[in-house]
């Protein structure tokens, strides 16, 4: 019996393309991620006693780290943290922390570092840990990883004040691209520490089946169009989900496609000079209505200027009575000139919650694009420049 088709491509045409490991790792992600919510069920008493003691410190500082894709996570994580644990929490990529660790890392400040990795096998993930601990005399660790057989996860699960959470294998990309491992290792962080982040996970399954189901067509169309530029823009948790959606088009096109990532504020200030005839921008909206006029105001101020090839909103609620779902059939655009792509069965969700049916969308957008440049999104570096694992990094001693 032959393998069943994924995002609506055969699977021997997929297997031919170079492309079978994405589109599997891609569909897959609402299973991966009711497995990681079982898992932190099974999990949960470990969890808690680790937990609960060193939140409790007073003057905790808590770091989200990671590098590439997963400081990413962090970066969507650490607005929502913040706000919810009343502490001190600060995204900060294991990148900087490994080159500059005596100026990321305060030695009086107790310090839950938060790991993020996909294999936990880039040198950088494991140095931060060696570091972190030289350098705050009180230090906890909680490791979350898609990879048991990582350098990471056995240092970590070694003794000592660390907890390591090894998430299922539905969760570890074969792929070239972060896609399951980035959606799932976020949830768990939001689900551990972002209060009743995991209640929600049989919605946030079904509406990102959904989302994979109605909007994977419109997507393959909006990549087949003649784009160099891509732009994402978004504020709060979608700041970070921007960086990762403009890394993970960059990426599975080989550079193919020139990308930036910003906030609707900041982009005014410079950045907007990028937009061109062969440029598409697309915002996620906020749903927090503070945020959401803003995100509205430059929609609006880039219609009027007529300046991009493409003008794309994502959201989960119309921003005008003329605004529909965008399921690829028929007219796409509202009587602005937005093309809105309404992420369905995510009305009422938080920005929080949002990052994962959001992401699904950005990482349709960019398979669809890989498969347009004439690229194997599974090894999209032909070069072998770039790899899966990051090589080539000297850890020097501090």
């Amino acid at each position: 019996m032959s393998a069943a088709p994924q995002l609506g491509l055969a699977a021997d045409w997929l297997e031919a393309h170079g492309a079978h490991l994405t589109a599997q790792e891609i569909a897959r992600q609402p299973g991966a991620w009711r497995d990681t919510h079982a898992l932190l069920r099974a999990e949960r008493a470990r969890v808690e006693a680790f937990l609960r003691p060193v939140l409790a410190t007073a003057g905790l500082r808590i770091v989200l780290a990671g590098a590439g894709s997963s400081a990413y996570i962090g970066q969507c994580l650490a607005p929502t943290l913040l706000r919810h644990l009343g502490r001190r929490v600060e995204a900060i990529a294991t990148t900087d922390l490994v080159a500059r660790p005596l100026e990321w890392l305060q030695r009086d400040v107790p310090t839950l570092l938060v790991s993020f990795a996909r294999s936990g096998n880039s040198p950088e993930s494991v140095a931060a840990l060696e570091l972190a601990d030289r350098c705050v005399a009180r230090c906890w660790h909680l490791v979350i990883t898609c990879n048991a057989a990582g350098e990471l996860y056995r240092r970590a699960s070694a003794g000592g004040p660390r907890l390591a959470l090894a998430l299922p294998e539905s969760t570890h990309d074969a792929g070239f691209a972060m896609t399951a491992s980035f959606s799932s290792m976020y949830y768990a962080g939001l689900a551990l520490l972002g209060g009743d982040g995991a209640a929600g996970c049989d919605a946030l399954a079904a509406a990102g089946s959904t989302v994979l189901a109605q909007l994977n067509a419109p997507l393959r169309e909006l990549a087949s169009r003649p784009i160099e530029r891509t732009v994402f823009l978004g504020s709060g948790a979608f700041a970070g989900l921007a960086s990762e959606a403009a890394l993970k088009l960059l990426e599975l096109t080989d550079g193919g496609v020139a990308t930036m990532a910003n906030t609707a504020l900041g982009f005014r200030h410079g950045p907007k000079t990028i937009v061109n005839r062969a440029t598409l921008v697309a915002l996620f909206v906020a749903s927090d209505p503070h945020a959401r006029r803003y995100d509205l105001d430059l929609l609006e101020e880039l219609r009027r200027d007529g300046a991009a090839g493409a003008l794309v909103a994502i959201a989960a609620t119309p921003g005008s009575a003329a605004a529909a779902p965008d399921t690829g059939a028929g007219p796409d655009k509202d009587g602005a000139g937005v093309r809105w792509l309404l992420a369905p069965g995510t009305a009422g969700l938080a920005d929080a919650e949002l990052v994962l049916p959001f992401a699904l969308i950005a990482q349709l957008y960019a398979f669809h694009s890989s498969l347009r440049q004439g690229l194997r999104p599974d090894t999209p570096c032909a070069s072998g420049r770039v790899h899966r694992v990051v090589q080539g990094v000297t850890i020097h001693p501090l």
